[in-house]
């Protein structure tokens, strides 16, 4: 299994039968290498929406037409997608699990807003995807939030890819006191950081406040294998 980061919450997993792009802001992201696009998609079998902000959502139609995979997403954001785009989805709700070519996704809570310029589309989300032996949990953009009790006692991820930030999601430290309350993470993985100067910069608050937990500052293409 490998987890690729492609800059601030743009992710690639590579797990079971299935190549996963979960929000793949690609297009102005100041983290990624635009000279790099095919490589970053190429052999994608589906594209994960976590909600509707451009700076998540801003290439998912172009990349799922030129593809030709479907998106995922809750079930308002892909229909969305599907009438003003025309691209193939997978619309679920929260609490719901598809089978992604082996790799087990379930839609989970999040706290945050998913807006379209002004107008609400979806509700914020977050994903489950097991498969090979691991539980992934990503978070989506979200605050701490009391849900995240039950997720990790009935889930057990064993990797966190979590919003660390901060100004629009969980900061470092709010991001550390979850992982550590909620969670018996082997590695968490930051993200939603670093893009901007609004953001946090690295993630020293959590690697200190996560002793026996591997905090991996990821590198944008650098694959990470599990």
């Amino acid at each position: 299994m490998q987890i690729i980061w492609l800059g601030h919450s743009a992710f690639r997993i590579e797990i079971e039968g299935a190549t996963l792009l979960v929000d793949p802001w690609l297009t102005g992201n100041p983290m990624f290498p635009a000279d790099r696009r095919a490589e970053a998609i190429a052999g994608a079998t589906h594209l994960l929406l976590t909600h509707a902000h451009s700076d998540h959502s801003g290439d998912a139609a172009a990349i799922a037409k030129e593809l030709d995979i479907p998106l995922v997403a809750i079930y308002d954001l892909a229909g969305h997608f599907q009438k003003t785009d025309g691209v193939k989805i997978i619309g679920f709700n929260k609490g719901g699990t598809v089978d992604l070519n082996g790799a087990k996704v379930t839609l989970v809570n999040a706290c945050h807003s998913s807006t379209l310029g002004d107008v609400p589309v979806g509700s914020e989300c977050g994903f489950m995807i097991a498969g090979e032996g691991h539980t992934i949990y990503v978070s989506g953009d979200t605050d701490i939030m009391a849900d995240m009790e039950w997720m990790g006692d009935y889930h057990k991820p064993d990797i966190g890819i979590l919003s660390a930030g901060g100004h629009y999601t969980m900061d470092m430290a709010r991001a550390t006191y979850a992982a550590k309350r909620y969670f018996n993470f082997k590695t968490v993985i930051p993200c939603h950081y670093r893009t901007f100067g609004a953001l946090a910069q690295n993630a020293d608050i959590m690697r200190d406040g996560l002793p026996g937990v591997q905090v991996t500052e990821p590198e944008v293409l650098v694959p990470l294998t599990y």
